[in-house]
């Protein structure tokens, strides 16, 4: 009697492969100080620095009303995006290309997109829990309203870390090194701050300003965060451009990512 040892499938044996390489991905990440700071604790640190002064506490008219501290949270919430997105994510990616980390992985049953998903993953999951605490320590803090519109606000959060998450893959499929994708990230770094309103919140811009603004996905996702949180479904326009953004970025970085 004879038996046939049947090899399993590559897709079945990848699978714990994968498995250990998002384990082995959260254990370094955990041992990057650095990085959890500035994604998930420097945002909210800056909301509670500007909400400790007493002039932001008050209602404010070019804002429509509302505090300086209210227009604020939706900022928090998109920095730790920005920082995740445009600053950590990068040079990590394309430290492991420089190295050719992703290339000796490609002889084994981890695929580098293994490596590449765990840290779209860890770097997506730091920034929505950076954003829980920018809400909940503005809401105990500094009497914010929660959002009103939890579901739409769910929605506009997912987008806006979806487009952060696919920006930092196209820096990363466009540079070769970790100091050209530091250069970039720092390049697009600050006009990405301030249209998502950390110099001056998108409500309080002028007119002309505010309209360019709202068509990059950070300033769309500002103004989508803040009506969600009034209350009020986000607006289709501001999600579009958000769901836009996010398809183009992915498609550009498809396209030109090398995994060596």
């Amino acid at each position: 009697m004879t038996s046939t040892l049947t090899p399993p499938s590559p897709g079945r044996a990848a699978r714990p492969a994968a498995a250990a390489v998002l384990k082995t991905e959260a254990t370094l990440f955990r041992r990057e100080p650095a990085g959890l700071f500035w994604i998930m604790v420097f945002p909210t640190v800056l909301l509670v620095v500007l909400g400790s002064i007493p002039g932001f506490r008050d209602p404010d008219k070019a804002l429509g009303g509302i505090r300086f501290v209210d227009a604020y949270v939706p900022v928090a919430v998109l920095l730790s995006m920005i920082m995740a997105g445009l600053q950590a994510m990068p040079p990590v990616i394309t430290g492991y290309r420089e190295r050719g980390i992703l290339r000796r992985m490609s002889a084994t049953p981890v695929r580098p997109s293994a490596v590449l998903g765990a840290q779209v993953g860890l770097h997506g999951a730091a920034a929505l829990v950076s954003a829980v605490l920018s809400l909940t320590v503005g809401r105990l803090a500094f009497d914010v309203a929660l959002p009103h519109q939890l579901v739409g606000y769910a929605l506009a959060l997912l987008l806006a870390v979806l487009s952060a998450l696919a920006l930092g893959a196209l820096i990363s499929a466009l540079s070769r090194t970790s100091k050209v994708a530091n250069a970039i990230g720092s390049a697009v770094f600050f006009p990405m701050m301030f249209s998502a309103g950390v110099w001056l919140p998108v409500q309080a811009m002028p007119d002309t300003l505010g309209r360019i603004v709202e068509l990059l996905p950070f300033g769309a996702a500002a103004q989508a965060l803040t009506e969600a949180a009034a209350g009020h479904w986000p607006g289709w326009d501001h999600l579009g451009i958000l769901a836009l953004w996010t398809v183009l970025l992915s498609a550009a970085a498809t396209r030109w990512f090398r995994w060596e």
